[in-house]
């Protein structure tokens, strides 16, 4: 079982959730975020802002799933080849899940 994360664009976070959810992974947590990449910020003028707006989305997956669900995100989440601030995808083991109002353990 994956945990996979993708810090994506604003805008991008609804677009990803429907295109995931009709290649079947349909349960995702959405939260706001806020930070930096490489691209270290954004000016405007003579405004520096070091944090930017993201939206962050938590998938569990199986690792036979990996992959699909990855190019899924990559896919929908991309704004041009090459672009900063396009997002990250972090893929993490996770050891176990519960399904807190049955006890049942796993997906």
């Amino acid at each position: 079982m994956l945990l996979v994360r993708a810090i994506i664009r604003p805008e991008k976070a609804d677009y990803v959730m429907k295109e995931a959810s009709e290649a079947g992974f349909q349960a995702v947590t959405k939260m706001d975020v806020y930070g930096r990449g490489k691209q270290k910020g954004i000016t405007v003028g003579d405004v520096h802002y070091d944090e930017i707006p993201k939206e962050m989305l938590l998938f569990f997956c199986s690792d036979e799933d990996k992959d699909d669900l990855v190019k899924v995100i990559m896919r929908t989440a991309r704004t041009g080849e090459g672009n900063y601030g396009d997002g990250r995808i972090f893929v993490s083991p996770v050891e176990d899940a519960y399904t807190i109002s049955t006890g049942k353990q796993g997906l």
